[in-house]
């Protein structure tokens, strides 16, 4: 039960799997919301200035916001009667990444250029940018637990906004794949209990490696639209137990 008379209002953009997400998951709780596009909804920036808020999604209730990265963060923010799906173990979650990551590059050496370099259905970014960002996920929370530094949407963001046409996204996704590997291999605490400062606040380990896997895999699943859009059949398609457990969005791509 909603636990506010305020309107929820949610702030998204075309492509953006968190968005999607947190859609869905507002709508199977019977949550009434007002979805404002920030893509193209003249007021949105404005909108989103006054309320602090620098990047999408956002769950907004009059003048409070969260960052709705963790299900548990909106059932928590709007007093929710509901609980957030449990967890996959870290272990799993780094061996669903070993299969998604290299189908990720299975699947971008599939696709020709000319429809890499163009945006895909109502996209903000290039198509290739969406590729690059499949690994720049990735790489971006390594970089983070390593370093020990906030996990800002900067982070994640600036190298994939910087994409350009014919950049090379197949060998960056390959040394990607190989240090996210070594590091997971020196990792000292594999039940990933310890903390880190993240934008939408302060995270176990565990908790920001489920959504670098169910972030990356999502992005995956675009890419695998995107082939059969072109009638292109997948190199080694995902099956459903690749995908299992991880709190994916139902659909693959808001229109």
């Amino acid at each position: 039960m909603l636990q506010t008379s305020e309107r929820v209002r949610v702030f998204w953009a075309p492509g953006c799997t968190s968005c999607l997400r947190t859609k869905e998951f507002l709508t199977r709780q019977g949550v009434d919301y007002e979805s404002i596009n920030a893509a193209s909804d003249p007021g949105a920036a404005e909108a989103m200035q006054a309320l602090g808020a620098r990047s999408v999604p956002v769950v907004a209730v009059g003048d409070r916001f969260i960052y709705p990265q963790k299900l548990s963060d909106i059932v928590e923010f709007l007093g929710l009667d509901a609980e957030a799906p449990e967890r996959l173990g870290p272990e799993e979650l780094v061996r669903r990444l070993g299969i998604v990551l290299p189908a990720a590059r299975r699947y971008i050496r599939q696709i020709p250029d000319a429809v890499l370099d163009v945006k895909f259905r109502n996209s903000v970014r290039l198509l290739r940018g969406i590729a690059h960002h499949v690994f720049r996920i990735v790489e971006a929370f390594v970089e983070s637990v390593e370093g020990q530094v906030e996990l800002t949407n900067e982070l994640i963001m600036d190298e994939t906004e910087r994409v350009r046409p014919g950049d090379d996204v197949l060998s960056y996704g390959e040394r990607v794949i190989a240090r996210f590997d070594a590091w997971w291999k020196a990792y000292p605490d594999k039940s990933c209990v310890s903390e880190m400062d993240t934008y939408f606040g302060r995270a176990s380990v565990h908790e920001v490696l489920e959504r670098t896997a169910w972030h990356s895999t999502q992005h995956v699943r675009q890419l695998l639209l995107v082939l059969e859009t072109l009638g292109i059949p997948p190199d080694g398609p995902l099956v459903p137990a690749d995908l299992e457990g991880l709190p994916l969005p139902e659909k693959v791509w808001e229109d």
